[in-house]
């Protein structure tokens, strides 16, 4: 869902329906992860390192909505094809820590 939302982000609206969805389905496989642990399925240290992820994950999506227009900046009719990418080579230690005070 999130790359769905990634692609159709030139629609606001859409990008954060599907961010929405994505969001929705963490906390929904979270709430399984309680019910394992509390069945035993999952043992507290198995579940812990899981349950934290799902809470970063959760911490993401939802900055994602919230800071919505930064990744919505174009209008529906840009064609992306004509948008130079960054190279995965170009700078990516300063890529990273840009994502982690994104997300911060």
């Amino acid at each position: 869902m999130i790359a769905e939302a990634w692609g159709r982000r030139r629609y606001r609206a859409v990008f954060v329906n599907k961010l929405d969805e994505a969001l929705g389905e963490a906390t929904e496989t979270q709430s399984w992860l309680d019910d394992a642990r509390d069945s035993g399925y999952v043992l507290p240290e198995q579940f812990d390192p899981l349950d934290s992820q799902y809470v970063s994950i959760g911490k993401m999506l939802s900055r994602m909505i919230d800071r919505a227009d930064d990744f919505c900046k174009h209008s529906p009719a840009t064609d992306y094809r004509g948008i130079s990418r960054v190279e995965e080579n170009d700078s990516t230690s300063e890529q990273s820590s840009n994502i982690d005070e994104f997300f911060a």
